[in-house]
């Protein structure tokens, strides 16, 4: 293999395809990425075998070839490199990469591309979704989903096409996002399954808002494709039942506020300082004014027993009886930091029912947050 590319483009598409890499992987092959030649393009691919990410870029080819290479020792060395050409001949013997960049040059030992799993990608999508819907709907329900291994369907993402219509919903147990958008393809069947968060969340970071997403949908393989311009990224799929959400979603609510989103957000976050020591615990009252419409105070409060309180006021407008209910203050900073309008509703039957948070004049985004006692 000769090959040539510029530093720019080489290191650019290091950092996207090395987000694939684990840091304690399985074989000792998953630590590379993979580099082939095809036709005027240099291909970097990188896999955990769960998440895979493929890159094209531009490149003067001399001699076609494949080899893997160590992703945190080259992509350390190519970001270190001056903007100019970067020019790499594999020694397929001893399978090392001299490179050379300006008048500087380096020897990287890699592993045969013969060792390195084959990558499935689909590259023909079955529909697509505009950049900036996709990426909101990601960023707007993938924090939900748990952390911890313990219920591995709580990891992904929900995702269902039916009709015209595309949800996404994550859940732990404690909370749960759901968001809906439409789309130009009409689905004949409905279909559902759910993609590991970690998958979304780096595509959140690839795509680009002007950029149409290509969808392509689970094959035998149970894997599914997300392609952008140059960018192939596929994961498998979580297999298990996910929880029927929409039941625990409140439909009523005794205690309705209007209040606005970041000053809503920077008194939750004041309380959260103090709230630490207390299984992050913080209380929300609402003393809804006497005349409708009327301007009212929302009271948050976080306690430490040892590092003090804080207390934060925000101007809301509130309708039905008086609340006083204690959340998870993470949990409600969390979904404030994803809601892009001035106003947050905030909906509450009762200081031992769920909480809701919507964006205001929105019905595509919905947010239910399990109360903590007091």
């Amino acid at each position: 293999m000769i090959v040539s590319v510029l530093q720019e483009n080489l290191a650019k598409s290091l950092n996207i395809v090395s987000r694939a890499v684990d840091s304690n992987p399985a074989l000792p092959v998953l630590a590379n990425v993979l580099l082939e030649t095809e036709d005027s393009r240099l291909k970097l691919s990188a896999t955990n075998l769960e998440l895979s990410i493929s890159v094209y870029i531009g490149a003067k080819v001399e001699q076609s070839g494949s080899i893997t290479l160590p992703a945190r020792t080259f992509n350390e060395l190519v970001n270190s490199l001056s903007r100019e050409r970067v020019d790499m001949r594999l020694d397929a013997a001893t399978h090392t990469v001299h490179l050379r960049c300006g008048g500087q040059t380096a020897n990287i030992r890699g592993i045969d591309a013969e060792e390195f799993p084959p990558i499935q990608h689909s590259e023909t999508p079955d529909f697509s979704v505009n950049g900036a819907t996709l990426r909101e709907m990601i960023t707007q329900t993938a924090f939900a989903a748990a952390r911890e291994q313990n219920r591995p369907i709580l990891t992904g993402v929900y995702v269902k096409l039916e009709d015209k219509k595309l949800t996404f919903a994550a859940a732990d147990g404690y909370r749960l996002a759901v968001r809906t958008a439409e789309v130009d393809e009409e689905f004949a069947e409905k279909q559902e399954m759910v993609i590991p968060a970690r998958t979304l969340n780096e595509a959140a970071r690839i795509i680009e808002e002007d950029q149409d997403v290509g969808i392509s949908l689970p094959s035998e393989r149970n894997r599914l494709s997300v392609s952008v311009p140059n960018i192939l990224i596929s994961s498998q799929l979580l297999e298990g039942r996910f929880p029927d959400f929409e039941s625990i979603i409140p439909r009523s609510f005794a205690t309705t506020t209007v209040l606005k989103t970041g000053e809503l957000l920077t008194v939750c976050q004041r309380a959260e300082i103090f709230a630490r020591d207390n299984a992050n615990s913080a209380s929300l009252n609402v003393s809804p004014a006497e005349s409708e419409g009327a301007e009212t105070q929302v009271l948050i409060t976080g306690k430490s027993a040892e590092r003090g309180d804080s207390e934060g006021i925000v101007q809301a407008t509130a309708e039905g009886e008086a609340l006083d209910i204690s959340f998870n203050i993470r949990y409600l900073i969390d979904v404030l930091r994803v809601i892009k309008e001035d106003n947050v509703v905030f909906r509450s039957n009762g200081a031992e029912n769920p909480g809701v948070l919507q964006p205001e004049n929105r019905d595509d985004f919905v947010h239910v947050i399990m109360p903590m006692s007091k």
